[in-house]
């Protein structure tokens, strides 16, 4: 049995069209009054659709990532069941973002030690190198459609693999594999994705083998790139869409470049590329008054938190000189993510390129949808297909994201 439930409180919806849950919030048009409706009137409730609880305030949201009953992957499955046994499994099990193990702490000082060390000024010269190399190859006349996946996807690929040393010349086979890998680790993965993700991650450890000798510190670089393909994308592409919507912001940057770096940070809270990201309860305990159960799931919405006006006063407000800004895109507590200077760096110097190259943004926000996913806001320019489907698989997978 669960613990009791408080009775939810009567409340109304700003939006005229809302999403229907959390999940289907990441893709949609605007999530924000939705989220704002959760962090004011249910700030840690249970959705019964979904089975899962779900923490959309900022104090909720510290309360889930930093309790001592929570994990970030089952106590018993520590790796899915779908990927154990192959290549993808094997590098799964050994990310440390991905384990509550006793060694985990000294692999991610390792980790973070070694992200720390990066040269941000390297990593803004080679962003500029191959986001100018890979818009010259789009050519005239510049077709949105082609940004995100030419662009913003391989560009942070890119520039987080040279910097783990692999050579230029490897670069867009390894991209190539690892949209497959990442594909294979969806909740909502076929059969054959999964197959197709078990052969990448077989190519991906080949690539590394020689670099990185021990079989952790591999998976860990492949988890770097990991993080910086999707989440970086769809930093870069919420940015142009803020300067889409804030012409006079995009002239303010082409007087005075170094305000990008201001702008980023604020597009991280306001529209933040990692929307949520999950729990999972190890052992019976209280988290914000509420009792939980071993087994018991946690939708962790980091978006709605950053929208939080207890944590950032003016929430709805996108102020790019906003001081003391929380920022819980990038979690906090054990697992909070230690890249979020290079993603930064990447993403201000690509937007840089872009504006550089005087493309137009105007009416970019008025052709934009969203790629499918449980967790990651990434806008597709132009025509594509809508999104809704991710809603409709994700309802056959309701164990929640694999990562």
């Amino acid at each position: 049995m669960r613990g009791a439930r408080k009775a939810r409180p009567n409340f109304m919806i700003v939006a005229s069209d809302t999403p229907a849950d959390p999940i289907a919030a990441v893709t949609h048009a605007d999530p924000y009054p939705y989220y704002a409706d959760m962090v004011e009137n249910r700030p840690f409730y249970f959705d019964e659709p979904l089975g899962f609880w779900v923490a959309s305030s900022a104090d909720a949201v510290v309360a889930a990532l930093t309790s001592g009953i929570c994990r970030v992957r089952p106590p018993a499955e520590a790796v899915p069941n779908v990927l154990q046994g192959g290549p993808a499994g094997e590098i799964f099990r050994r990310l440390v973002r991905t384990r509550d193990d006793a060694d985990r702490q000294r692999v991610k000082s390792v980790l973070t030690a070694g992200i720390d060390a990066i040269d941000l000024g390297n990593v803004r010269t080679t962003t500029d190198k191959w986001a100018t190399a890979l818009l010259e190859q789009i050519g005239e006349p510049f077709e949105w459609s082609r940004f995100m996946p030419e662009i913003a996807f391989r560009v942070p690929a890119y520039v987080v693999a040279s910097t783990l040393g692999i050579g230029d010349e490897r670069l867009e086979e390894l991209c190539s594999r690892l949209d497959d890998f990442v594909r294979c680790l969806s909740p909502f993965a076929s059969a054959e994705q999964v197959d197709r993700g078990n052969i990448s991650a077989e190519q991906l450890l080949e690539v590394f083998q020689p670099l990185h000798p021990a079989a952790e510190t591999i998976a860990n670089a492949i988890g770097l790139l990991l993080q910086s393909y999707e989440a970086t994308a769809g930093l870069i592409g919420n940015t142009l869409l803020a300067l889409s919507r804030h012409q006079g912001m995009l002239e303010a940057i082409v007087r005075e470049p170094e305000m990008l770096a201001r702008l980023t940070e604020e597009v991280l809270r306001y529209d933040s590329p990692v929307q949520n990201t999950r729990r999972f309860v190890a052992e019976r305990g209280s988290i914000m008054g509420e009792t939980l159960s071993e087994g018991d799931r946690i939708l962790v919405v980091l978006a709605a938190a950053n929208r939080d006006p207890e944590a950032n006063p003016r929430a709805e407000q996108f102020d790019v000189s906003r001081v003391d800004r929380r920022l819980f895109t990038f979690g906090i507590g054990p697992h909070a993510c230690p890249g979020k200077a290079v993603a930064s760096t990447i993403a201000a110097a690509t937007v840089e390129c872009v504006i550089r190259r005087g493309l137009d943004l105007r009416d970019l926000a008025n052709a934009v949808s969203y790629r499918p996913s449980a967790n990651v806001r990434i806008p597709l320019f132009g025509p594509h297909g809508g999104s809704s489907a991710v809603v409709t698989c994700y309802r056959q997978h309701l164990d929640g994201p694999r990562v």
